[in-house]
């Protein structure tokens, strides 16, 4: 399959080598982001080098012309670290690297390390918000705030940021978190795909499913959409299931909390744990609508925008960084809404929002998936976000270069 990224003999980048750091490459924000942005590398004829420990994306990174460097990226012990940066020194050094880039915390400090030793430019991406009170932890977070550049993957983590390390705000640059939009495409997930998820969740052909796709854990909300789907089955809705797509990672106790309150609540049958889902696409676009009811801040909010990108509506809580992907009043006019935003926590306007959904017309839901994928096609595509880090990689060197004839 040819790369997604239009190649250039002429990108400023062409022969350049970037080195990345990330702990592992398993599935996981930071981890497809280091592969995407090594495509991207290697379609404009850089040389694209990932230091980590391995994990299940290294054929993938591989596949798509980057270069794996086996690294102990994820040691946290002090006296490792040091070794850690005197072996990526060598490294950088054999392998003519010109940018430097941490995408987790620990392996950021080992690069530090070595970039600031070399004299090269030093990138660091925020991927969430890191919490800590303690002088110590604050210390031990602040690299991530010391690179040349401190990409953010919102504008929610850049204000973060800011408040946290204000010696970092000049050097902030928000680039979000990029979409394929060539895998969440409606276009691109056949019948037989959906039908498939259909027949293994055991939605009946006439009911309509509201999904909520993400880990159980407590902070995603699934006990308020237990809630809003109590509400909407009293008040008549029928023939509508809702469907938790997502592992437990061990989290028994939740697990038995929910099913305990699905019970009560005489929702079982209507209200289904699936566990993972590796076809998102197909998933969302089986839905009727995609809620993200998290009642704590999201530092991006992937599954909103998967699910505009799908067409689907979607409504999620008013907090951290989804306001900013999903377009609704008051931040714009009812006539350009791409979802809905409801007050983190409250059932009865998520079963309010939900129910406004699933009783749109056919005209008014074409309208919205049209205005929800061109919106991220605009704002989120893959495209932008690797092309929007080149440009980075690019202004760094570029800057450096004087430094080095002199």
């Amino acid at each position: 399959m040819p790369a997604p990224f239009p190649t250039s003999t002429e990108h400023p980048l062409t022969g350049r080598t970037v080195l990345q750091i990330v702990p592992e490459l398993e599935i996981g924000g930071a981890e497809r982001t280091a592969v995407d942005v090594a495509a991207g590398l290697a379609a404009v004829g850089a040389r694209a080098l990932v230091a980590t420990a391995g994990g299940r994306l290294v054929g993938e990174l591989q596949a798509k012309g980057g270069v794996w460097i086996p690294f102990p990226a994820a040691s946290k012990n002090p006296l490792a670290m040091l070794v850690n940066a005197r072996k990526l020194m060598r490294i950088c050094l054999d392998e003519g690297v010109e940018v430097v880039h941490a995408r987790s915390r620990a392996p950021a400090w080992v690069a530090l390390t070595a970039a600031r030793a070399l004299g090269l430019p030093f990138v660091t991406t925020y991927h969430g918000s890191y919490s800590g009170r303690s002088k110590v932890k604050v210390t031990y977070n602040s690299v991530m705030a010391r690179g040349d550049v401190v990409i953010a993957n919102s504008r929610y983590t850049a204000e973060l940021i800011s408040a946290m390390h204000p010696f970092a705000r000049e050097r902030l640059r928000v680039i979000h978190r990029g979409t394929d939009l060539s895998v969440f495409s409606p276009s691109a997930v056949s019948p037989a795909r959906v039908d498939a998820l259909r027949r293994q969740w055991n939605v009946a052909p006439h009911e309509r499913i509201v999904l909520l796709a993400a880990r159980l854990t407590g902070w995603k909300g699934h006990r308020v959409l237990v809630e809003a789907a109590h509400r909407l089955a009293d008040g008549g809705l029928r023939d509508v299931v809702f469907v938790f797509a997502g592992d437990a990672q061990g989290r028994d106790g939740y697990v038995r909390e929910i099913d305990g309150l699905i019970a009560e609540r005489g929702l079982q049958g209507i209200v289904r744990r699936v566990g993972h889902c590796a076809d998102m696409p197909a998933a969302m676009l089986a839905a009727s609508v995609v809620a993200v009811p998290s009642t704590e801040p999201e530092a991006f909010g992937r599954v909103a925008v998967e699910a505009q990108a799908m067409g689907t509506p979607v409504v999620t809580s008013d907090l951290g960084a989804v306001p900013e992907t999903v377009l609704a009043p008051p931040q714009v006019d009812a006539g350009a809404r791409t979802g809905w935003h409801v007050p983190a926590g409250d059932a009865p306007a998520l079963a309010a929002a939900l129910g406004e959904v699933l009783s749109l017309g056919a005209t008014q839901a074409e309208a919205l998936r049209l205005r929800a994928r061109a919106h991220v096609e605009d704002m989120f595509s893959l495209e932008r976000m690797v092309s929007d880090t080149l440009d980075v990689y690019a202004a760094l060197i570029e800057a450096r270069a004087p430094r080095r004839r002199a």
